[in-house]
């Protein structure tokens, strides 16, 4: 009896329909590169500067967070600027400031994976990754950066790539380390 019962309750949901079960992803889930650490504003304004950002040129914000690095890079320097950002709801509150501050013509956020966008058109890419994360991005990096495109990486190199320089910014009581990398980069 406890048998028929068991394979009764297996052939329910077949018969509810799928409606009834819960949904499986049918493509991989994106995956947290790194902890969510805001950039300190010294910081930011110092790689921007170590980038050598240009008016008019486009700057990707890989873990973009609250928009600090894009806001800045469109107001200070006349860059546009994309951020890709994982959190559903960091994007969003980001993409509110961004338009409060009516940069929407200039700066966006993707909600999304950053391992699966497009950085072909990216003159200049920001991160502030974890060493092991920037391992998993720089085959993307060097895929699809176009030669002349500058790499900044906050406190973590980017192993097996020889920076073009390196700077450190005192902010927050402590160090920080700038990895500075131009395309092509130079390999270790």
């Amino acid at each position: 009896m406890q048998y028929v019962l068991f394979l009764s309750l297996l052939a329910l949901p077949g018969l509810l329909g799928a409606q009834s079960l819960p949904k499986v992803p049918t493509k991989p889930q994106a995956m947290r590169l790194a902890p969510s650490v805001p950039t300190p504003p010294k910081v930011v304004d110092r790689m921007l500067s170590a980038a050598q950002l240009k008016a008019g040129e486009t700057l990707y914000d890989l873990g973009s967070g609250d928009g600090r690095v894009l806001i800045t890079a469109a107001q200070k320097y006349g860059a546009k600027a994309v951020g890709i950002e994982i959190s559903p709801a960091v994007a969003a509150e980001s993409s509110k400031r961004i338009k409060d501050l009516k940069l929407d013509g200039k700066v966006r956020v993707i909600e999304g994976d950053m391992i699966s966008v497009d950085l072909s058109q990216a003159d200049v890419v920001t991160l502030y990754l974890l060493t092991k994360s920037n391992d998993m991005l720089r085959p993307v990096l060097e895929k699809q950066l176009k030669p002349g495109a500058r790499v900044v990486s906050h406190d973590y190199e980017i192993r097996g790539w020889q920076p073009t320089r390196t700077e450190t910014v005192d902010a927050l009581k402590r160090q920080h380390q700038l990895y500075i990398y131009e395309f092509p980069v130079k390999k270790q």
